[in-house]
């Protein structure tokens, strides 16, 4: 049975590419989002800097690109952002003045806690045409490919001793 965008271009195999309908995917998951933390000023990806943090207090920012699978130029400009929010905090380590750690303030722990609920219902919205077992089957493969092209990715994800 065709799917809704082979109907609409019957003839064109854009449609049954894995990566276009990785990135439609993705627009819906960013569009759902926005939908529901709008009014919070959050991106995706400033969330799971945030929620990154919860776990890795005082974490550096190389690592936390590397946790966090960001370009360390994207890295910058996300910290930058939320540090000018007042979201997170950055100090110089102590040990190594060109190493600059990364902590959640106060206000950056409350905005996580005040957003899990909503960011929880994106991603039931977006897995809600799968039954559970599909939706199981659908994320276990998803993070397979994730898993097993990390390193041709232009930001790899990097695990905390890697990164």
């Amino acid at each position: 049975m065709p799917s809704k965008s082979e109907k609409i271009l019957p003839d064109n195999n854009l449609y049954a590419m894995p990566a276009h309908l990785i990135r439609r995917c993705h627009q819906i998951a960013q569009g759902l989002f926005h939908e529901e933390c709008a009014k919070h000023d959050l991106t995706p990806i400033q969330y799971g800097v945030l929620l990154l943090l919860q776990k890795h207090a005082g974490v550096d920012q190389i690592t936390l690109a590397g946790l966090a699978a960001l370009n360390r130029s994207t890295a910058g400009d996300v910290l930058k952002r939320l540090e000018a929010a007042g979201l997170i905090e950055r100090h110089e380590s102590p040990e190594d003045r060109r190493v600059w750690l990364v902590h959640l303030t106060p206000e950056g722990d409350k905005l996580i806690r005040k957003v899990e609920a909503l960011v929880l219902r994106v991603q039931e919205r977006l897995l809600e045409p799968l039954n559970p077992q599909e939706r199981t089957i659908f994320l276990d493969c998803l993070a397979r490919i994730a898993d097993e092209n990390n390193e041709r990715s232009r930001a790899p994800l990097r695990s905390p001793a890697a990164a």
